[in-house]
């Protein structure tokens, strides 16, 4: 099912050239880092200042730090590892499998949590339904964060030490402790400003990269005629190949890449992830919540160009790229080409991107980690009715605590031959599940209160059975892990839509007036706030913004679909 090169270990050739210009960068960039968690710790005053900075952050700010969140180094690794292997089929984890859920994430679900007040993605539960489905939710979301935070750890340490031969305990240790001082110090706005700055450093690592590549194979025409020559014309095409009964190397036809990949991975993952969501939670009104994925929709669009052509570039300039015989696996892409054609000082700046890529990720998942652990589990079932101070230190602790999580499941993720595969797995696992729970509840009035719970948990337990027993076990013939989780991803929000409907004939629902703003078609006194003083511009209309993106994702098909 796996080859050996899907293993995330890099070629040991791969070490880079760095001097001391390159180490003064990284240093500048460390010492910013905590900077600017002095800076927001001035700002932290009460509870909703830490855990969502007071709900008082513009709109470009909260966008930004949505896409750096999720542009975290596994991403930009793994996706230039996907290219390298499959080719253009990467578009469709970004114009499928993103933008479409990202702007129903902004038009159609943001004025239902920002509206209610809720201070997390579980919290909506709570409301929607009962204790036991908020519970759960809170439970797995939790455990999942820390096992995400810990791939982009162990991840991070496996770069560093073959691009810098620093040893894997010590790349994690440096990680863990600037990503756990900036977020202790200033809460989730020192966690959102440096991811600000990090989808900058993030951009100025990639674009050389992608420009002096396409350089090497003489533009993109001279790329797509050599993987042709090599590949086959599919390999630079989006849909080639991907008719039923087709055979391709990604394993999925049309309808599982439309179903399992761009409808329920994509829609479970963005409209229910918190630690994005946290981010448009902690914009200044409803307008700036809803345009924060709208916002960050844009950037998403083109970003894919810039992982993708690097996994093209080395797959054309090294025969066999990604095979046994060539000396190097798909994930090496990226790193093969930062020491084979950055100069000194324009290498610091990339390893310096790889690394803040690898702490976006990282905090976005411990600060909606310490979220949901602090506010959905310790103060509403453990520790109830403490001052708001206590909170906030209790906040601090568990972030220490998460972080030193972490630690431990890096090395967990460490028996996972693929990362990507890997994170593809946990998101249809946790995400799925979650998503059809909310998607039922917010358009069926009739689901109950105890239909949440038992949907999540037959959810979650459908998409484990499916790949754990029936998938690994050779039960059903799946050619790929990818393949396995779109299939997973399926089952569990199938399972999880039949058993609520099953649960809520038979079980009382919530008296109407509890549903108010929570259920389509209702409303509440936020998601009907009215417009702030400017807010009337086109381009601060969630609206034009979304259906923008969409056809803009849409026209980018059109050069990759012939």
């Amino acid at each position: 099912m796996q080859t050996p090169t899907d293993s995330v270990h890099l070629a040991a050739e791969l070490r880079l050239p760095t001097n001391a210009l390159d180490y003064t960068i990284l240093g500048i960039y460390f010492v910013v880092v905590l900077g600017i968690g002095f800076a927001a710790r001035k700002s932290v005053r009460t509870s909703l200042d830490f855990f969502l900075s007071g709900r008082s952050l513009p709109a470009w700010i909260t966008g930004l730090a949505f896409i750096s969140a999720n542009l975290a180094a596994t991403e930009i690794l793994g996706m230039a590892a996907n290219s390298a292997q499959y080719g253009a089929y990467t578009v469709h984890w970004y114009w499928i499998g993103a933008i479409p859920a990202m702007v129903f994430l902004g038009l159609v679900m943001m004025p239902f949590y920002y509206g209610s007040k809720v201070r997390s993605v579980p919290e909506f539960l709570l409301l929607r339904f009962d204790k036991w489905a908020h519970l759960l939710s809170s439970i797995l979301f939790a455990f999942a964060a820390i096992l995400i935070a810990g791939v982009n750890l162990y991840a991070l340490a496996i770069v560093v030490e073959a691009l810098l031969g620093w040893p894997q305990w010590v790349a994690i240790v440096v990680a863990g402790f600037f990503v756990l001082a900036y977020i202790t110090l200033g809460g989730l706005s020192s966690a959102i400003y440096n991811e600000v700055l990090q989808f900058f450093v993030i951009l100025a690592a990639l674009i050389p990269l992608s420009v002096l590549g396409l350089k090497r194979v003489d533009g993109w025409d001279g790329l797509t005629d050599r993987l042709t020559a090599t590949h086959g014309d599919d390999f630079v095409t989006a849909w080639g190949g991907t008719g039923i009964g087709s055979d391709n190397p990604l394993g999925a036809n049309w309808l599982t890449i439309v179903l399992g990949l761009g409808f329920v991975l994509s829609f479970g993952y963005w409209t229910t992830n918190f630690a994005e969501v946290q981010r448009a939670l902690s914009a200044r009104n409803l307008s700036a919540a809803q345009r924060t994925p709208l916002i960050a929709a844009y950037p998403k669009v083109f970003i894919v160009f810039l992982v993708m052509i690097p996994g093209l570039v080395a797959a054309a300039l090294i025969p066999g790229f990604g095979t046994d015989e060539s000396g190097y696996q798909y994930n090496d892409a990226i790193p093969y080409l930062m020491e084979s054609l950055l100069p000194n000082g324009v290498l610091g700046v990339a390893v310096t991107g790889l690394l803040a890529a690898f702490m976006a990720g990282m905090a976005a998942n411990i600060s909606s980690f310490n979220t949901v652990f602090t506010t959905d589990i310790w103060a509403k079932y453990v520790v109830l009715g403490r001052e708001d101070a206590y909170y906030v230190r209790f906040g601090r602790l568990i972030t220490a605590i998460g972080v030193m999580a972490s630690i431990g499941t890096a090395f967990l993720a460490s028996s996972f031959s693929n990362i990507m595969s890997y994170l593809q797995t946990l998101f249809s696992f946790f995400n799925v599940p979650m998503f059809v729970v909310f998607i039922v509840g917010m358009f069926w009035k009739r689901a109950s209160m105890r239909s949440g719970f038992w949907g999540l948990l037959a959810g979650t337990t459908a998409a484990m059975i499916n790949y754990f027993i029936l998938y690994k076990r050779d039960v059903i013939g799946i050619p790929t892990d990818q393949g396995a989780n779109f299939v997973s991803a399926i089952a569990g929000f199938v399972a999880g839509a039949v058993v609520m409907v099953a649960v809520s004939l038979f079980t009382a629902p919530k008296p109407d007036e509890e549903l108010q703003g929570l259920v389509y078609g209702t409303r509440s006194p936020g998601m009907a706030e009215p417009p702030a003083a400017g807010d009337d511009a086109w381009y601060r209309k969630p609206a034009l913004l979304g259906w923008g993106a969409v056809i803009l994702a849409a026209a980018c098909y059109i050069p990759f679909s012939f």
